[in-house]
């Protein structure tokens, strides 16, 4: 039997001899208990924006995006093309054009980008669920047609399939010398809206989906693309299909994943999620203050036990390690508890939607408070309670131990 283990079990389940040592005992338990429901949450709470955002990304965003190491444009001829697209995993091969224009419509302008696609990006139905308005055709009856944000369509004041005012796109001419006027120093097309879409707001409110025709004639480009996406069957495995379309190109193009796409978002998000998580485990490092208290009364408390404990033959080392044990079994219990509780929350947040967003106008992208459990979070909150607990103990075990024993 471990006899310190056992007698500080004692000492935090048995009567103190002053109620006040149980009173502290208590809040010290529930002092761990709030910073670990705390940080299991607020992590919970992040994972599930994470998700939300990636979601809404990895809708729009390609598997894997190639473009030119060096330079603006790519020229990538049919057969790589078709080796590209006939790689087992490969669902679709996408050539891609992105530029900064001008749109028009009616009296209003707006600033935003143009996003021109092949023909087949229709066949792999990516707007498709977040068309809010409209259709996702980029070409109808041989017209073609452009997919527009749903922030660009609210700046412009246009609807989906209006067929008498038509959006005006203007882009710089190509060597134009540097002229101010409209006219002269711009090409300007014409294209009916067939559709809105709605997935993130910066997206929403930038990107309008053309035709890679209409963009090529526009731009007065010839069979050049800004890039090429590559989409994938589910279950495909994106790292080796990346390594294989590198070795196939000999280098001469970037290969971008999911998440080296959207680098800078991600990284921001990370960085938010571990702030606030050093905020509150100072708050709980704070909490632990509680521990030590009810770690001091305890052990003057109980200097005759430690006194006879002593001429039993109980060395110092082994009433350090009882108090240790106290202190621990006190955090442990804190965070047990504290955990328990927090993932019960989460648990019914991700079930119920209990706390929602807004007044339930809609005007959020999902109703309720999203959450994510991670069971890597549970341990990290947990070692981190035990870190914390196991060192303010051990402080204080040392210095009184010391003066009283």
């Amino acid at each position: 039997m471990n006899l310190p283990f056992y007698i500080a079990k004692r000492y935090l389940l048995a009567k103190k001899s002053h109620n006040l040592i149980n009173i502290i005992s208590a809040i010290s338990v529930a002092g761990v208990g709030v910073g670990a429901f705390a940080l299991i949450v607020v992590l919970s709470v992040f994972n599930g924006f994470e998700k939300v955002i990636g979601t809404m990304i990895d809708t729009t965003t390609p598997d894997l995006l190639i473009e030119p190491t060096a330079g603006k444009w790519i020229d990538m001829d049919s057969s790589a093309l078709q080796e590209l697209s006939g790689m087992k995993g490969v669902r679709g091969v996408v050539e891609v054009i992105e530029e900064d224009a001008l749109f028009r419509y009616r009296e209003k302008q707006h600033i935003g980008r143009i996003k021109a696609v092949g023909n087949n990006f229709q066949d792999l139905k990516v707007l498709d669920s977040l068309i809010v308005e409209g259709e996702a055709l980029l070409s109808t009856e041989g017209v073609n047609q452009a997919v527009a944000g749903i922030g660009v369509a609210w700046y412009l004041g246009f609807q989906a399939g209006a067929n008498f005012d038509l959006l005006q796109v203007y882009v710089p001419r190509r060597g134009n010398p540097g002229s101010f006027s409209i006219d002269q120093g711009f090409n300007v097309e014409s294209i009916r809206v067939g559709g809105i879409f709605s997935s993130q707001q910066d997206f929403d409110g930038q990107i309008v989906y053309v035709p890679l025709a209409f963009a090529r004639q526009l731009l007065e480009l010839e069979n050049k693309s800004s890039a090429v996406e590559v989409y994938l069957h589910q279950g495909a495995d994106a790292k080796k299909i990346k390594q294989k379309i590198v070795s196939v190109t000999a280098n001469n193009f970037t290969v971008k994943n999911r998440y080296e796409q959207q680098e800078t978002l991600f990284n921001i998000m990370k960085s938010e999620k571990w702030a606030i998580f050093i905020i509150l485990t100072f708050i709980l490092f704070m909490a632990t203050f509680n521990v030590i208290g009810s770690l001091t009364m305890l052990i003057v408390d109980k200097k005759k036990d430690t006194q006879i404990l002593r001429q039993l033959g109980a060395s110092p080392p082994v009433i350090r390690r009882l108090f240790l044990f106290e202190g621990l079994l006190i955090s442990t219990a804190g965070g047990i508890i504290g955990l328990g509780l927090g993932i019960i929350l989460v648990w019914i947040q991700e079930v119920f939607g209990v706390i929602g967003l807004g007044d339930g106008s809609g005007a959020f992208v999902i109703d309720a408070y999203p959450v994510d459990l991670q069971l890597m979070d549970v341990f990290v909150v947990l070692i981190t309670v035990l870190v914390i607990g196991g060192f303010a103990s051990f402080m204080t075990v040392k210095w009184l131990v010391k003066k009283l024993v």
